[in-house]
């Protein structure tokens, strides 16, 4: 059992000292630069008696660590926690091929899966490649333009790092994460990454649906895993990509419109004695429909029909026959509506069947 006095090194993370006081199960650890660590006794392996008095060096163990929590205290206050950058200079990084690239996770892991309405939840990053981290992990409300800045260090190569707790309230706080980082080696040359800002939109009741969480190969519970960088890409922010997305489909509408308009190179009108007629296939207005919807086409027809009308309105008298065709009526029915609405007041009536079939409509300007 460990006592005041005693020398210890963390069990899972990097570090260790000497036991300057204990409350509840919560050891205050103060390593050789006298700064003092409160950690959870469990979360500790004595190296070296109070009595014995004997000095140890604290050692790095394992492939991944779990920054100690603050004590109950503090937790229930949610503040942001600030790390003061840090590197050990004597723990050897352990280098990978893979792990050239970086690969950022963002982890939430409930205290208790079985009751998500009232347990906390543990925020996790792991920081799987060769590079130091210089991060801040960030989150805002929907309704909120402001940040809170929930934890901001330096995460080690190789590392799950321990972010701190959410509690029931806090929870309900956060419509967005986000992400700052700057990647860097430590004596020695590296290639050079990006520094990125990652802003993800996040459904936060999430948090209390069971289906949310999932197996993942860096834990071994299940969790809400948000990828913040994926083999050196940054995960898209929301807000780019939404606004990306919207000048793409502008883009692409100014350019279907100026393909109408070049489109539209002939008038369908021609006169029969003293009658006009007014071809509305659309085989006779544009050269192709090639990248045309139905909507596209029922508009170019519309308009042609406007006009040969607005250019006959002081024509009194003037007999013009419009050549829609039969099919569905849809054209029809739109050429009656203008009729009904913008140029009412009009004669309307279908045109001779003997020289133009069922799909034909005379109007006579009055």
């Amino acid at each position: 059992m460990a006592k005041i006095g005693d020398i210890v090194r963390f069990l899972n993370s990097t570090g260790g000292g000497r036991i300057a006081s204990i409350t509840g199960n919560i050891a205050h650890v103060v390593d050789e630069d006298g700064f003092e660590t409160p950690v959870l006794l469990r979360e500790i392996v004595v190296v070296g008696t109070a009595e014995s008095q004997t000095p140890a060096k604290p050692t790095f163990y394992g492939p991944s660590s779990k920054e100690v929590k603050q004590p109950d205290t503090q937790a229930r206050t949610d503040k942001p926690t600030v790390a003061a950058p840090k590197i050990e200079e004597d723990i050897p990084v352990e280098e990978t091929p893979e792990g050239e690239k970086l690969n950022v996770v963002l982890a939430f892991e409930p205290e208790n899966l079985k009751e998500l309405t009232t347990t906390t939840i543990d925020t996790y990053l792991v920081n799987d490649s060769n590079y130091y981290l210089f991060f801040t992990y960030m989150t805002r409300s929907d309704d909120d333009s402001k940040w809170v800045t929930r934890y901001a260090g330096t995460v080690e190569p190789n590392i799950q790092l321990y972010l701190g707790e959410l509690s029931r309230e806090s929870i309900n706080e956060i419509g967005h994460v986000a992400f700052q980082y700057i990647a860097f080696k430590n004596d020695r040359k590296f290639d050079l990454k990006r520094p990125a800002f990652v802003d993800i939109k996040f459904d936060n009741t999430k948090f209390f649906k069971l289906h949310c969480y999932r197996s993942n190969p860096y834990f071994d519970k299940e969790v809400i895993a948000l990828e913040i960088v994926k083999n050196d890409r940054p995960a898209v922010n929301e807000h780019v990509q939404d606004a990306n997305r919207l000048e793409k489909e502008l883009n692409n509408k100014i350019r279907a419109d100026r393909t109408v308009r070049k489109r539209v190179v002939k008038h369908s009108e021609k006169r029969n004695n003293d009658i006009i007629e007014v071809d509305l296939h659309i085989s006779e207005l544009v050269d192709t429909t090639r990248g045309l919807s139905n909507a596209d086409m029922l508009n170019l027809q519309v308009d042609e029909f406007r006009r040969v009308m607005d250019s006959n309105l002081k024509n009194h008298g003037q007999k013009i026959v419009f050549i829609h065709g039969k099919g569905e009526g849809v054209l029809r029915q739109a050429l009656m509506k203008e009729l009904n609405y913008r140029y009412k007041g009009h004669q309307v009536q279908d045109a001779s069947f003997r020289e133009y079939g069922y799909g034909a409509t005379q109007v006579t300007i009055r």
